[in-house]
């Protein structure tokens, strides 16, 4: 009956990866920002799938090995799609989605096989000093949208990047309310220390991108 319960509080999102394999993301019926799968986390999620990432019959894959650090994770899509790609990913949000992360990477863990996911709790703006050293790539989907977040934000990014960072930032733009001024002080304040390329939508999955979804490179400034 317990089990039947827990069962009750999820409801599944699934995203088919391009080799026929579906990752299955649980989302909470309950909860704040971080229980469900925002579009912008598939977009990206489809985008690290593109022929420039991965291409199995050229022999391309830019994820193989490849550190990988997830912000802001929520239930872990974007991480999740990574790690079957091939890379080293740890993905980190608030102590109160650490169990649906744990939830989703065992769900998933038949699709894992070179790659690997784990969980950590990151508050933004902390030490990262265990994180070790700047990882390849840090991915974050739709982080820009609490005001009070943006200058521990922007200071994670500054703390876990190296010079050779890509860090693949996906936000949907949104004009109600606060979003515009929330997205202009959060690039304001990132282009003072990092650089930031705009992917055009011809390089990224034909099916899942959207005008109103963005997909930026952002390397810091040496």
């Amino acid at each position: 009956m317990a089990a039947d319960a827990d069962q009750r509080d999820y409801f599944v999102r699934e995203i088919e990866k391009n080799d026929g394999l579906t990752l299955k993301v649980k989302q909470c019926y309950l909860g704040d920002v971080g229980c469900v799968v925002w579009d912008a986390a598939i977009v990206l999620a489809k985008y690290l799938e593109t022929k420039q990432f991965y291409d199995p019959s050229s022999g391309v894959n830019a994820w193989a090995g490849r550190r990988v650090v997830e912000l802001g994770a929520g239930t872990g899509a974007v991480g999740l799609m990574a790690a079957t790609l091939g890379a080293v990913v740890t993905v980190t949000d608030l102590e109160d989605l650490q169990t649906l992360l744990s939830l989703n990477i065992r769900e998933n863990q038949a699709l894992i096989s070179s790659g690997s996911v784990t969980a950590k709790v990151l508050k933004w703006g902390e030490d990262v000093s265990d994180f070790g050293s700047p990882p390849h790539y840090v991915l974050m989907a739709d982080c820009i949208y609490y005001e009070q977040s943006i200058v521990p934000l922007v200071e994670s990014l500054m703390l876990l990047s190296g010079p050779e960072t890509c860090i693949i930032c996906c936000y949907e733009q949104r004009t109600e309310g606060v979003n515009p001024k929330v997205e202009r002080q959060f690039f304001e304040l990132l282009r003072q220390n990092f650089n930031c390329e705009e992917i055009p939508s011809e390089k990224q999955d034909p099916e899942f991108s959207s005008p109103d979804i963005h997909i930026l490179h952002i390397r810091r400034k040496v």
